[in-house]
């Protein structure tokens, strides 16, 4: 149920003293053969003067009622939210591209909570000169709370890249990450958890004068996350407006 938008994009305006904050609302259908329900998502982005905050929240529209011919979907049965703060008082250095990255972590689902996780490290930014590709890359220590974990770091990649293959209107964004987590499943030990979920967006409201809209796919992709051991490949339909 995690989700990472390409809002961090916006990194290009950390040399902008003022900007707005960047919000869109993403609504996917899963497709799953474990999921098939409906997840929300809101993102928010913001940069300022001294870095930047990004943060999403989860809704997983699939909770059931306890009668056993209800249909799932009643109200949210998971919600997770990331919330994280980038901090940079040298953006007119070289250094610019390197932030401190703090980052908060947490939620639930219908049948097990997402423990507390708290992470710190750097991010490094990357981008070609028209600031339409970029690639952020972290590397952070993660401590999850009543978690053991043999190597207590994450490694995270978040790109975007504007009218991919020349195509207009068309954007190619995701994120990847590889973290340490020990935890049993089946009677089975996983020790290394790996997601991603890469996205492409149209902008069909261009089209016909609302640039807010875009449709859309994701697929998720991933090995030992969640409740699941081994690999697991879950494509989802969506649409997002960007306020």
């Amino acid at each position: 149920m995690k989700r990472k938008s390409i809002l961090l994009v916006l990194l290009c305006l950390l040399s902008v003293r003022t900007a707005l904050a960047q919000v869109n609302m993403q609504v996917f259908y899963d497709f799953g053969s474990d999921r098939k329900f409906v997840t929300m998502t809101l993102e928010m982005f913001k940069a300022d003067k001294w870095g930047n905050t990004y943060f999403f929240i989860d809704h997983d529209f699939n909770y059931k009622q306890h009668d056993s011919n209800a249909d799932n979907g009643v109200a949210p049965g998971g919600t997770y939210l990331e919330i994280s703060r980038c901090l940079n008082f040298w953006q007119n250095t070289k250094l610019a591209p390197l932030s401190l990255q703090v980052e908060y972590d947490g939620g639930i689902t219908r049948s097990y909570p997402i423990n507390t996780a708290w992470l710190a490290g750097v991010d490094y930014f990357v981008h070609d000169q028209t600031y339409r590709n970029t690639l952020n890359l972290k590397a952070l220590y993660k401590h999850i709370r009543k978690t053991d974990s043999k190597v207590p770091m994450q490694f995270t990649a978040v790109w975007t890249c504007k009218d991919f293959l020349g195509l207009k209107r068309l954007t190619f964004d995701g994120f990847a990450d590889f973290w340490w987590e020990d935890k049993t499943i089946d009677d089975k030990e996983k020790h290394t958890i790996f997601i991603s979920e890469p996205q492409l967006w149209y902008n069909v409201g261009d089209l016909f004068g609302c640039e807010n809209l875009n449709v859309g796919t994701e697929i998720e992709l991933s090995n030992n996350f969640g409740s699941k051991l081994g690999f697991k490949c879950r494509p989802c339909l969506g649409v997002k407006w960007v306020f």
